[in-house]
C-alpha cells in the first residue's frame, strides 16, 4: 500500500438539479442542520479533505450550508452530464492521490460506525487498495471507497460511475452492515418522509 493510499479522503456530489424534490436536496433539513452539512460532519470523523462538488443551485446551496469551511467546495460547470461528470470533477479536485470515500448528497441516514467500518476495512492490511462497498440485506449502497488506481478510468469512462465498478466487482470487498441509510436515496419528498420518519425524525 503507497503512503497515499494509506489515508482516506472523502467526495460529495450534489450537484443534481433536484428536480423531482422542487428544491435542493442538499438543503433539506436533517436534524437540526441541511442534509450537506451532516454528511460533512459524519464523514469528517474519518476523511480528510471532504470534497463538495456543486452544480445545480451553487449559490443557494453554498450560502445555505453551515459547513462550508470544513470542506473544500468545487464546482463542476456541466451538472447536466449526469452524476459521473460531478464524480470526475471531484477527483480532479482532490489535493492528493488517496483512497475517496464517495457518496451522492441522498444518503445522510448513513451511520458513522459504518463510515467507521468502511474505512477500516479500506485501510487495512487484510485488503489491500480493494474497492469497498456496504451491503445491507443483500443489497449494495453508498458511501463506497475507491482507491486511487481507479482514478484514471473513470476520468475516462463515458457510461456511468457504475459501469466502472461493475467491471471491478473482483476487486471489490462488501462490508455487510444492517444500516439501511446506505441504501436511502431521496429523490422525492415521499423518499425524504420515509428517511425521516425510519431515523426517528418525523
Amino acid at each position: 500500500m503507497s503512503q497515499s493510499e494509506g489515508k482516506l479522503a472523502a467526495l460529495i456530489l450534489a450537484a443534481g438539479a433536484s428536480r423531482r424534490m422542487g428544491s435542493p436536496k442538499a438543503l433539506l433539513r436533517w436534524e437540526k442542520e441541511a442534509v450537506l452539512d451532516t454528511l460533512i460532519g459524519k464523514l469528517r470523523a474519518c476523511c480528510d479533505p471532504v470534497v463538495v462538488v456543486l452544480g445545480h443551485h451553487a449559490g443557494e446551496i453554498r450560502a445555505g450550508m453551515s459547513r462550508a469551511a470544513q470542506a473544500l467546495i468545487t464546482l463542476n460547470p456541466g451538472p447536466e452530464r449526469g452524476q459521473l461528470s460531478s464524480l470526475q470533477c471531484g477527483l480532479a479536485a482532490m489535493p492528493a492521490a488517496c483512497g475517496v470515500m464517495f457518496t451522492p448528497v441522498d444518503y445522510p441516514a448513513m451511520r458513522e460506525e459504518t463510515i467507521r467500518l468502511l474505512a477500516e476495512t479500506f485501510l487495512s492490511k487484510a485488503h489491500p487498495r480493494p474497492v469497498v462497498a456496504p451491503r445491507c440485506g443483500g443489497r449494495s449502497g453508498h458511501p463506497v471507497v475507491l482507491p486511487s488506481w481507479l482514478w484514471e478510468e473513470f476520468a475516462r469512462e463515458t457510461g456511468t460511475a457504475r459501469d466502472v465498478l461493475r467491471r471491478h466487482r473482483g476487486a471489490t470487498v462488501y462490508c455487510d452492515v444492517t444500516d439501511p441509510g446506505v441504501l436511502g436515496d431521496m429523490d422525492t419528498h415521499e423518499d425524504y418522509r420515509k428517511l425521516l420518519e425510519a431515523a426517528g425524525l418525523a
